[in-house]
């Protein structure tokens, strides 16, 4: 090897040993300064209530402020393609969610970013099932009974989701796929305008979070048919199970998750990770998300990583056999 070839293969050595230790010092001192927290929906929703939470946990964990930044849109299209070119420093992370990993790319046909390829998995941080709710106005008290009118009135009935392929819509679609019924989608961008309108009873009825509707179900303002699991909800014991009260088969279990841009430094994703899984083992934050119908959960990166790549197909089948679009 010649002279010149050598001195250039030890500056490469030098420069590659250089950007290694500069990056293992980076990772060593993150964060130091606020990180931001997207939210693929509107303020006020379920998705937002959790985040906020989650927030709460990783700054006391953290040492740093987490701010959240909502970025509502094409059922979280907007958001999740904004934090995938983002730059993959750590301090732009995704609250992601069912729809924006799962059932997204199986609805839009022209997405825009990888949900496996374009992130790096920290943890799941939430699972929780959804409440199919009624305005008072309409003449059912249970599932049977919700069935029945919709079957006699094709079309009549409407449903509100939190947007185009949202795990609202789908379940929507779901249950009249199962039911064989026709229910009208009404899209919204996000939780909180939904509820506006469920209460007005400019909608029939939604597949939401509990912990949207709780006080209105306890006041009576809108009516709880069943819930979205398999089993009942702690939070509500007496409402079935909609699999167990004339829809057998029925289950739809809503999980969401911390994500960062790909490329985000390991030692980064690790230093997530503990702060994520410290923070959702806090009881105190464990209880009062359980009294809202949302179980505080964590999990490796890979476990996450790979639970969505088990959902992907499953909500391919369901976007399929219910002919479920985005317009």
């Amino acid at each position: 090897m010649g002279f010149h070839r050598r001195r250039a293969c030890l500056a490469l050595t030098q420069a590659a040993l250089l950007l290694a230790a500069a990056g293992g010092a980076g990772a060593a001192g993150f964060p130091d300064r606020a990180l931001r927290l997207v939210v693929p929906f509107p303020a006020g929703g379920a998705a937002d209530i959790m985040a906020r939470g989650l927030a709460q946990q990783l700054t006391e964990q953290l040492g740093q402020q987490v701010v959240i930044e909502n970025r509502g849109g094409a059922g979280g299209t907007t958001a999740a393609e904004a934090v995938a070119h983002a730059a993959p420093d750590g301090y732009t992370l995704f609250f992601a969610t069912m729809g924006t990993q799962a059932i997204n790319p199986s609805l839009y046909p022209k997405l825009r970013y990888d949900p496996i390829k374009d992130f790096e998995y920290v943890s799941l941080t939430h699972t929780t099932p959804r409440v199919l709710v009624v305005h008072p106005s309409v003449p059912a008290r249970t599932v049977e009974e919700l069935i029945a009118l919709a079957k006699a009135q094709p079309g009549a009935l409407t449903y509100g989701s939190a947007g185009n392929g949202s795990s609202s819509h789908l379940s929507g679609a779901l249950f009249s796929s199962m039911a064989d019924v026709r229910l009208l989608h009404v899209p919204y961008k996000g939780s909180a305008p939904l509820l506006n309108d469920v209460l007005a009873g400019r909608v029939s009825m939604t597949f939401d979070s509990y912990a949207v509707y709780a006080e209105h179900i306890r006041s009576g303002k809108v009516r709880a048919l069943g819930v979205t699991s398999l089993k009942r909800m702690s939070a509500l014991p007496d409402v079935p199970a909609i699999a167990e009260a004339g829809l057998p088969g029925y289950d739809v279990s809503n999980w969401l998750g911390l994500l960062a841009p790909r490329g985000t430094p390991a030692a980064v994703v690790d230093r997530l990770h503990g702060a994520v899984v410290r923070g959702m083992a806090d009881e105190s934050a464990r209880r009062r998300l359980a009294g809202m119908g949302i179980e505080a959960t964590s999990s490796t990166p890979a476990e996450f990583a790979d639970l969505v790549r088990t959902e992907i197909p499953k909500w391919e089948a369901v976007v399929k056999k219910s002919g479920a679009t985005v317009d």
